[in-house]
């Protein structure tokens, strides 16, 4: 598998159907996906996967499996996504960590480099990341990333309306 970023610490590569148990720890996780409304399922698990590798083909780019260089271990997932914005689709710096691995400075430095990344390999003029407005430990990442609140709106989700922040950085 060819290595997209390296870090310090950590090395970030495309996903395969291999890091299915990793993703899945992830995001069937009840306390790490809160800002989901709960974990996910088998079925959306793989959906997610499914998304990631067509990106992937689509784009160049995606949610990068972040594995740990000290452990060959997939401890999360970041990358660069396309998101609806109200009216326009953002490039979008997003990060999901597994639980035990919270804390360590490790989401922060994978987002600086996909941000690094978006700018010098996509060309993108911007960079956000979307954060639901109860997720803090996210929106940290996005300030400590050089980012600023640009805007706020409602996603409806799961059933629910979910107030979320748009943060930014430009180039």
């Amino acid at each position: 598998m060819a290595v997209i970023l390296e870090t310090e610490r950590l090395l970030l590569r495309e996903m395969t159907e291999n890091d299915s148990t990793s993703l899945a720890e992830i995001l069937q996780d009840e306390q790490t996906m809160y800002a989901y409304e709960g974990a996910f399922s088998q079925e959306e698990t793989q959906e997610w996967l499914n998304k990631q590798l067509l990106g992937y083909k689509q784009n160049g780019f995606g949610l990068w499996a972040v594995v740990r260089k000290e452990t060959s271990e997939m401890i999360g997932q970041c990358g660069l996504t396309w998101q609806a914005v109200q009216n326009y689709q953002m490039l979008e710096v997003g990060y999901l960590f597994n639980r035990g691995f919270w804390h360590h400075g490790y989401a922060i430095e994978a987002a600086k480099a996909v941000k690094e990344y978006g700018f010098c390999k996509v060309d993108a003029a911007e960079i956000g990341s979307i954060i639901r407005d109860t997720n803090i430990a996210s929106m940290n990442v996005a300030i400590r990333n050089g980012m600023l609140v640009r805007g706020r709106f409602v996603k409806h989700y799961r059933g629910m309306d979910m107030p979320h922040l748009v943060f930014s950085v430009k180039r």
